[in-house]
């Protein structure tokens, strides 16, 4: 007996300590309701020549909504490419599972801002996806493997690494547990 009380002890521990803590950069409640937002999170980085782009995610929680925030930062010597959202816009997720989540826009068109730092073109695209009934606790589950991100006009692939360097924080980042680890903090 005391092995089995022990043995739900020990798995409980390691299940609960498999979650990250949750840091938050907002925390406001007032006359119109509650919003926390989860400090950022780099989840793609791409640097080739004079070109670098990132994408960060963090999560908010809306008087009881749970939002993706999806930000997508373009450095560039050169003239860089615009992304735009609009209403048809959506984050897709396969996870390593197989199975493919779908995150819908919330409907506010947006393409970005433009401005010039020291010697290079910067382009920042913020946007919210809303999570779909259900796809919360698949995202809980495993890890992603791929993201597609559907924009205004065009279509592109992200693959998400399971561990990498990164070269902008001088630190191994862990994206494809992104969900695993702190989807909690909004649910």
């Amino acid at each position: 007996m005391k092995f089995i009380v022990f043995t739900f002890l020990l798995l409980f521990s390691i299940s609960f300590n498999a979650q990250k803590n949750c840091e938050y950069t907002v925390e406001v409640t007032d006359s119109l309701g509650t919003l926390k937002t989860t400090k950022e999170f780099l989840m793609f980085e791409k640097r080739f020549g004079n070109n670098e782009n990132y994408i960060f995610f963090s999560l908010s929680v809306d008087n009881g909504t749970p939002v993706l925030n999806y930000q997508l930062l373009q450095k560039n010597s050169d003239f860089s490419r615009a992304y735009c959202v609009d209403p048809s816009a959506k984050l897709y997720f396969q996870l390593e599972n197989g199975k493919i989540i779908t995150l819908v826009h919330n409907n506010v068109e947006n393409c970005g801002t433009f401005f010039r730092n020291e010697d290079k073109n910067v382009r920042v695209l913020s946007a919210n996806f809303l999570f779909l009934i259900n796809t919360i606790e698949e995202l809980k589950a495993s890890p992603i493997a791929l993201m597609r991100v559907k924009y205004s006009t065009e279509t592109v692939d992200y693959l998400i690494r399971e561990e990498f360097q990164s070269e902008l924080l001088n630190e191994t980042i862990k994206p494809a547990n992104y969900f695993v680890d702190y989807l909690h903090c909004v649910n």
